[in-house]
């Protein structure tokens, strides 16, 4: 029996690492992709991208924070490539419009050398749950994952959700299983987004993630994939 894929789409300044426990969880029973989102400066680029990389057959698409917003493009812009739709951590509005200077500024930053002090700046107010803020091994590697994926992704993908056009209104076009899932102390992309979200996703279901802010795939790795395989499981409304 050929396995279904189930492709995983990370964070700004994240790679293959946020996903960590679930590829080791899953990939025995799906062929896990974690394509890059390091080579654009626009949604619409990386979602293009992402989908010249898909296989002909439909695809479980999860993707957090960044990755939730290209998994959104994607599912309105080819929806018959979607088989099932998971949003983590995410948010279908535009950018917000006290972003833009805070982005220019950043961007100046990273242009200066600084990018691990933007990172660390970024990441203490906002990125983990209260409780987590002292696991200082996750901490280093959020650290260790945007140094690796480096300036210039970082300044494509200031770029891309800076520019970014609201994609909400275009969510009841989504007829496929849809999860949205929040972290609880998510400071980043609150509740009251993912409570958004669900609203116009026809077939959406709404989950919230305890002992997690941003980050819920590495805070709290076996809710998040008790809550995939649930996904997983789902079938269409038709």
């Amino acid at each position: 029996m050929t396995k279904e894929t189930l492709v995983l789409l990370p964070g700004m300044m994240c790679d293959e690492r946020l996903f960590a426990p679930q590829v080791k969880h899953f990939s025995e029973r799906y062929f896990v992709m974690t394509p890059s989102l390091n080579n654009a400066s626009s949604i619409e680029a990386m979602a293009n991208l992402c989908l010249a990389q898909l296989p002909d057959t439909p695809v479980n698409l999860a993707g957090l924070s960044m990755g939730g917003i290209v998994a959104m493009q994607m599912a309105v812009n080819a929806p018959d490539q979607i088989k099932r739709l998971a949003l983590l951590d995410t948010n279908c509005k535009a950018d917000a419009p006290e972003r833009f200077e805070i982005r220019n500024i950043q961007m100046e930053k990273v242009r200066a050398g600084q990018l691990r002090e933007v990172i660390i700046e970024e990441m203490k107010p906002n990125y983990v749950a209260e409780q987590n803020r002292s696991n200082q091994d996750l901490l280093d590697l959020l650290v260790e994952m945007a140094m690796d994926v480096g300036a210039e992704a970082f300044m494509n993908q200031s770029l891309a959700l800076r520019d970014r056009e609201k994609l909400c209104g275009r969510l009841f076009d989504i007829s496929c299983p849809t999860l949205v899932m929040c972290g609880e102390e998510d400071r980043l992309c609150p509740l009251a987004f993912h409570e958004e979200i669900a609203s116009f996703v026809p077939d959406a279901e709404l989950e919230i993630i305890k002992h997690a802010g941003h980050i819920t795939t590495l805070e709290n790795p076996e809710a998040v994939n008790a809550a995939l395989e649930k996904w997983l499981k789902r079938k269409p409304m038709n």
